[in-house]
């Protein structure tokens, strides 16, 4: 290890732990304790209470130690969601698969593939490969990159107990773009207690800018917070089926205490995106911190007496 990794891994212990874990040789200690060893007071804003957690990202540092809700597993499976949000909303809302699912990237044909597709890992975040023109892939640089993430257990860094068992695997989706929007936004539905709460919208992810986080309240207000990243000055507009989105989410957050739940509109078109139970790891800090415990009051625990 370099000097500076060191240096580094000494200013920010947790990365160190977190990486350790991700590697598997945190296994042998329990998810409680390791979430204490991987929490970052310096960056969140204050030390980390599992007894009797008020903050958002504190109570969803709980839910991972708590909430083992088996339909989860499924839930965050990007590959076998797919069948359960067409059950729950409609098959219309789904992205088409066009191949898989591949255990290894070794398996998939590209010359089978259109000319335009999306591979994802349907066990993690990053596993993904976006093709807008095949004649211009690096097929191998593809296939590493997706091998790399298949072998990852995602559970293991940040104790994610959804994803502890889903079996991992690479699947093509149909590439989406819209006439209108050169860069897809994805709009990302904070459900609390299955109940809408707040939403925001990631801009300039793909522009090669810094990416930008804007939060909105229930009526497409700003919020006046930010969560890790700037708000984008840019004006966003409310999506045209908005309403109809919120309906879908709250059926699709129904059996949740909190999640994430991802919609595009796409040409006028609503399109289900993913599930997701803890943002962030649950370690990105609010400015001002407040907003972190106002978050963490609209959330109830289970078995806990409100």
């Amino acid at each position: 290890m370099s000097l500076s990794a060191i240096k580094f891994f000494f200013k920010y212990p947790r990365r160190l732990f977190s990486r350790l874990g991700k590697m598997g040789l945190l296994n042998w200690v329990d998810d409680e304790t390791y979430l204490h060893l991987i929490w970052s007071p310096g960056e969140v804003g204050y030390p980390l209470d599992l007894k009797n957690p008020q903050s958002f990202n504190a109570k969803l540092q709980w839910l991972k130690v708590h909430d083992h809700n088996p339909l989860y597993t499924t839930m965050v499976d990007k590959y076998a969601v797919k069948k359960y949000v067409a059950d729950k909303i409609g098959e219309e809302y789904v992205i088409p698969v066009i191949g898989g699912p591949w255990k290894s990237a070794d398996e998939i044909d590209f010359d089978a593939l259109p000319d335009r597709f999306v591979l994802k890992c349907n066990h993690d975040s990053g596993g993904l490969v976006i093709c807008s023109d095949k004649a211009g892939l690096d097929i191998e640089a593809a296939r590493r990159k997706l091998n790399k993430h298949v072998r990852q257990n995602y559970y293991l860094a940040g104790r994610e107990w959804p994803y502890k068992d889903v079996e991992p695997c690479i699947f093509a989706e149909q590439f989406m773009s819209d006439e209108k929007a050169p860069d897809l936004l994805d709009y990302k539905f904070m459900m609390f207690n299955g109940e809408f709460k707040c939403s925001f919208v990631c801009t300039n992810r793909f522009s090669g800018e810094q990416l930008n986080v804007t939060f909105f309240d229930p009526d497409w207000n700003r919020m006046p917070f930010e969560r890790k990243y700037h708000a984008d000055p840019a004006v966003i507009e409310k999506p045209s089926r908005y309403e109809e989105m919120i309906e879908i989410a709250k059926k699709l957050a129904e059996d949740t205490v909190f999640s994430r739940i991802d919609l595009y509109e796409i040409n006028g078109r609503i399109y289900f995106g993913e599930i997701t139970f803890c943002p962030g790891g649950g370690q990105e800090a609010f400015r001002p911190v407040e907003w972190d415990y106002e978050l963490g009051s609209w959330l109830r625990l289970p078995g806990i007496d409100y």
